[in-house]
Parts: C-alpha cells; structure tokens; sequence
C-alpha cells in the first residue's frame, strides 16, 4: 500500500512567486519542497530559532538542503557588522518555495543569532574577521 506524503498547499494565485502549479506539472521537476508543510514549517523554524551553535546551524542547512532542496547562505555583510542586521542571511529562490517561507526563515535564523549572540560571534570568526581580536 503506497500512502501518499501531505504535500504543501498553493498559494493564492497571483499572491505568490512559488510557481507551485509550473512544479507539479514540471517532468522530472525536484519535488522535495513540497514536503514543507505548515505544521512542518513551523518545526522548522522553530528549530532555527533554538540553533546552540556554528555546527548546529550548518548541519541544518545541510539538512535543508539534502531534505528540501532549499539552499541558505549565511555570511558577514560587506560593510560592517555591528548589529545581527549586519549578517547577511539569503534563502534562494526556488520553484515550490513561498516567498513567505523564505522571509520566515531567514527572521528565524536572525531570531537565533540574537538569542545566542556567542553564534553571531562564531560566524565572524568562521569568517576571519576577528582575527586579530
């Protein structure tokens, strides 16, 4: 018996840069997104917001992507940092992917750099950029 995953529901037509319908219809399309439902959404998030440290953040990601397909990048402004604003945090835009979603994570992410500032710290430092500090 095959049961069939919940997949993510479209957005409102027009509302939306998802292109969700384009995905399905798509031949050999990479579906993995649709696996983000709300309720998995909001786990998501939730587990970004609690991030404890560098590792932890990039094994995410790394899960993001194997799991989604969602690629995230996460580095150090061009100018300088002097807040967790300073921290530029990109989702790319994919087919299936809401703009919302990506907003949503990328505030999450922020959410847990200010939670735990030793993190904003850890990445600059991954950076290079407290090099002599």
């Amino acid at each position: 018996m095959n049961a069939s995953l919940p997949i993510r529901q479209s957005c409102p037509p027009g509302l939306c840069d998802c292109q969700l319908e384009t995905l399905v219809h798509a031949p050999g399309a990479d579906l993995r997104v649709l696996r983000l439902t709300r309720v998995e959404e909001q786990r998501l998030l939730e587990r970004l917001e609690r991030v404890a440290s560098l590792d932890d953040l990039e094994r995410i990601q790394q899960r993001m992507h194997d799991q989604l397909g969602i690629r995230t990048r996460i580095a150090p402004g061009y100018n300088e940092v002097r807040s967790m604003r300073g921290i530029d945090i990109e989702v790319a835009a994919q087919p299936g992917l809401c703009r919302k979603t990506r907003q949503a994570i990328v505030r999450a992410i922020r959410r847990g750099l200010q939670h735990n500032p030793e993190l904003a710290y850890q990445l600059l430092n991954a950076h290079d950029l407290l090099r002599g500090t």
